[in-house]
């Protein structure tokens, strides 16, 4: 990025020239968001983290899988990844910006793999306790079991959107830089909830709904919006694909969550996968 709005031209970014502040955050919002997107993590998972390892140690709930290390450890891999990525165009090393996003690239099947291969381990850790819980417990593993079945689907629109909207931004790496730098963060704020979820002091509408969830992760790339709108009013095109492509299926995950039908169908879903 440089000191003249019209880097963006290829978007039809209005290119007069702008104020050395203006200069800087357009140069370092994408570095500052990064940075943003792994302290969120961390916040969310190591407290998180921390008290489920205690659990284990006491006896009170199973060891983690294995898949739950390797995808950890990919998704963290990306996230330093995209970090250091914004920070080398901050700096100008695009060259090692595009040898970096090859890795990033190879990052993005691995997660959604191990994701695909997580979020059934996990539920019937869950379910298998529930079933052999003495009767004092059993209800409320049967509660939980109800809340993963809702936190399915979450996790079904971020295994399908976050590769399309990754695909996408690497598509325009070389036509559209603006498209793509944009797509990439609003990639990555579609992955964000399960972060969000565990961040206990947040005020939330989770488990009773995922509102303030996707409010949450709006609000992850809201200065990156209100940014454009104010400098940069002709970087539109991301933004709307974003919004077309996730409306529905947010409006498919708050009509269905906590309802009977799904509940239902999702708990078929999730037994096949254990017989098969």
């Amino acid at each position: 990025m440089g000191t003249m709005a019209g880097l963006d031209s290829r978007s039809g970014t209005d290119s007069r020239p702008v104020s050395s502040l203006a200069s800087a955050v357009n140069r370092w919002m994408f570095v500052c968001m990064a940075a943003g997107f792994v302290l969120l993590t961390l916040v969310g998972f190591v407290p998180d983290s921390l008290a489920k390892i205690a659990a284990v140690q006491a006896g009170q709930r199973p060891p983690f899988p294995p898949i739950l290390h390797v995808h950890a450890l990919f998704m963290g891999a990306f996230l330093l990844v995209l970090l250091a990525q914004a920070t080398l165009g901050a700096t100008g090393n695009l060259c090692y910006h595009r040898r970096l996003g090859v890795l990033g690239a190879l990052l993005v099947p691995a997660i959604v793999a191990t994701g695909v291969v997580l979020v059934p381990t996990m539920f019937h850790q869950v379910w298998q306790a529930a079933q052999v819980a003495p009767a004092k417990s059993r209800e409320a593993l049967q509660g939980l079991v109800l809340v993963r079945l809702d936190i399915l689907l979450l996790q079904l629109r971020m295994a399908l959107l976050f590769p399309v909207f990754m695909a996408l931004a690497l598509r325009a790496r070389a036509t559209d830089p603006a498209f793509h730098k944009r797509m990439m963060f609003l990639a990555v704020a579609i992955i964000l909830p399960p972060s969000i979820d565990r961040i206990a002091w947040l005020p939330t509408t989770f488990p009773a709904s995922a509102v303030a969830t996707d409010l949450y992760a709006l609000l992850t790339v809201a200065p990156m919006f209100l940014w454009d709108r104010l400098q940069n009013p002709a970087v539109w095109k991301p933004y709307v694909v974003w919004i077309a492509v996730n409306a529905p299926l947010a409006a498919v995950v708050h009509a269905l969550w906590g309802t009977q039908a799904w509940h239902a169908f999702a708990l078929r879903l999730m037994l096949q996968s254990s017989a098969s």
